[in-house]
């Protein structure tokens, strides 16, 4: 997704495209939320003893 978020930075600041700014901001928001909330490891996961 960093590619999508790169290309559309740099066809925004070339064409002042305020959809490419606009999905710009939507790819940032995403890579920002992933970090807050990554992914959970499933093998960390606690199963309370069951099997």
């Amino acid at each position: 997704m960093i590619h999508m978020r790169d290309f559309s930075w740099k066809y925004f600041s070339m064409t002042g495209d305020v959809d490419a700014y606009l999905l710009y901001k939507e790819m940032d928001n995403e890579q920002h939320a992933s970090e807050d909330y990554p992914e959970e490891d499933p093998s960390t996961e606690i199963t309370d003893g069951i099997q």
